[in-house]
């Protein structure tokens, strides 16, 4: 296992103590490119994170970013209570997801000084510290947006050592992506994970990022539109077949109130309710075990500073 530890919302944790990890999650979010399906209930934050340990989870990383309504002050009662270690998120979704008149704000203030202040001080005032960095990129490529707030992860990643997650929009632009990161801003491969490559099952450009050293997220199950479930286990055992097993990452991704398992959805539990045993059919239990339980530490473990 990984040296270093995972920032979680109750204090820092071992690696290996996350247990059965839901890698890419959300407890709450909010935007106007989703009205009407906000996650803003703290009591079915709480109902679905009990149905997702009653299926065996333990522990959940939110990818909530900054201005997105995380309920940072929320997340500390629900891990205590649900028994379930919960991770939070500091960094910046697409632009869409906000007014201008906060993103302006948020370039005056200066960025990277933000997502610094919520790895290692909190989130405004709950005390609560961010243990992730999340961005996001564009349909195949990077616009202006983007490449400013994955300059100012960058910078944080250098000051604090945390891992930084990435929205790739519908899978594409992963190569874009570690071109900018890994390549002009210095930041190491493993401290990098992919998100939703199963929404663009090119076993290429998989292989190609998981030679590059990054962390490869296969999120967001049971979306029909998307192609998922049916492709992700061949996805899977390439990568597995090329030696890349350890660089899987497993999560759910729930994004709107419909979708929760309370609600009549697939929920968090899906994700050891279905897709785990599908994916054991495709590459064993050792390494659908390792994908849950190891790799998350491997990913999200780092050295923080004192």
């Amino acid at each position: 296992m990984t040296g270093g530890l995972v920032r979680g919302v109750l204090g820092d944790l071992e690696p290996d103590a996350l247990g059965v990890c839901d890698a890419h999650d959300h407890l709450f979010l909010s935007s106007p490119q989703l009205p009407g399906q906000e996650l803003d209930s703290a009591h079915r934050a709480a109902a679905e994170l009990a149905a997702f340990r009653a299926a065996g989870g333990d522990s959940v990383l939110q990818w909530t970013p900054h201005g997105m309504r995380r309920h940072a002050a929320e997340l500390a009662g629900l891990a205590r209570d649900s028994g379930v270690r919960i991770v939070a998120a500091t960094g910046l979704h697409q632009a869409a997801h906000y007014t201008q008149e906060l993103l302006d704000g948020l370039r005056a203030a200066g960025l990277a000084g933000l997502f610094v202040r919520e790895l290692t001080e909190g989130i405004g005032t709950t005390g609560v510290r961010a243990g992730l960095i999340k961005v996001a990129g564009g349909f195949h490529g990077l616009d202006a947006h983007a490449r400013w707030t994955m300059a100012a992860a960058a910078e944080a990643h250098h000051a604090t050592g945390a891992t930084i997650t990435v929205h790739l929009e519908l899978g594409t632009g992963a190569l874009d992506v570690l071109d900018l990161l890994c390549g002009e801003l210095g930041v190491p491969p493993q401290r990098v994970v992919l998100g939703h490559l199963n929404r663009a099952p090119d076993l290429v450009s998989h292989r190609q990022a998981a030679e590059a050293g990054a962390y490869l997220a296969f999120d967001g199950p049971s979306r029909a539109h998307h192609a998922t479930d049916w492709r992700m286990p061949d996805a899977v055992r390439a990568l597995a077949d090329a030696g890349f097993g350890e660089r899987i990452l497993l999560g759910g991704d729930t994004t709107t109130a419909g979708a929760r398992s309370v609600s009549g959805g697939p929920g968090m539990p899906y994700l050891l309710r279905r897709v785990r045993p599908r994916l054991e059919l495709a590459v064993g239990t050792d390494l659908v075990d390792t994908i849950l339980t190891r790799n998350p530490g491997r990913a999200f473990a780092v050295e923080w500073p004192a």
